[in-house]
């Protein structure tokens, strides 16, 4: 194995954390935020790109991280190695309510593409990168699910999802339509593009995005049922606006509560 072969055990169910053993001179990699706690022993240290040992040279490291930029996260990720003479722990935190998802990437042909916010740590020598689509519609009507990670390598990886989540093993030939914001992530052989809803009333007054996912098998495929974007905009909308009250829930016995309560913010 490239990859350091790591042990984890994943906590709680809503708001779910995974902690790592790591053995002397192993390492974890992961991205800025989604650190928890670690025990006496590991070295915290901030890495150019994503520490995969793939790149060398200055021009390896910045075609590395400037990927890492296109997919909207940071230039850099912090690795965690145990310095200790025995096992260490350190815990990485969803970051929002939803499940991890272990990836086995032995067991996925070395490669796994996902949403492009959705990864959360992985083992040193895991590389992560962009998904290049050969796609036209991909590109210009993706939206959410536009820009894709791969991670690819023979060690563990750790995705997050957001709400429930759903896992699907579609057979040869098989077609699963999703809205693109609710994919986790899918294997190296499911093959996908966006599709155009259709008809001016689904387009105008349907609610939902104007394009959708279409993925086709053999493959198995992780769905979230509550994706950050869409968690972020219902939030947005019911925050007071400046100089607002902002929408509440039973407007007019909000209105009569505040009243009562001597507030005459209307």
């Amino acid at each position: 194995m490239q990859a350091h072969e790591i042990d984890y055990h994943i906590y709680g169910e809503e708001m779910q954390y995974v902690e790592i053993e790591l053995d002397p001179q192993e390492v974890v990699i992961a991205e800025a935020g989604s650190f928890m706690m670690m025990e006496n022993g590991i070295k915290m240290e901030t890495i150019f790109g994503d520490g995969s040992g793939e790149q060398t040279g200055l021009f390896g490291k910045l075609l590395s991280a400037g990927k890492r930029v296109l997919t909207g996260e940071s230039l850099f990720m912090t690795a965690y190695m145990n310095q200790d003479g025995g096992k260490r722990k350190v815990s990485f935190a969803s970051p929002y309510p939803g499940k991890i998802v272990p990836i086995d990437l032995t067991q996925y042909q070395g490669k796994f593409i996902c949403q492009k916010d959705s990864f959360l740590c992985a083992a040193k020598g895991v590389s992560v990168g962009i998904e290049f689509s050969k796609k036209l519609g991909r590109g210009l009507f993706g939206g959410e699910g536009f820009i894709m990670q791969k991670i690819e390598g023979d060690g563990m990886a750790f995705v997050h999802s957001g709400g429930t989540l759903a896992r699907k093993e579609l057979q040869p030939g098989e077609v699963l339509k999703v809205d693109t914001g609710c994919i986790v992530g899918f294997t190296k052989d499911v093959d996908y593009d966006i599709e155009f809803i259709g008809g001016i009333k689904n387009s105008v007054f349907g609610g939902e995005g104007l394009f959708y996912a279409t993925l086709r098998g053999p493959g198995i495929v992780y769905i979230q049922s509550l994706p950050f974007s869409r968690l972020a905009d219902r939030i947005i909308a019911s925050a007071p606006q400046a100089g607002g009250s902002g929408r509440e829930e039973g407007s007019l016995l909000g209105g009569l509560g505040r009243m009562l309560d001597g507030d005459n913010r209307f």
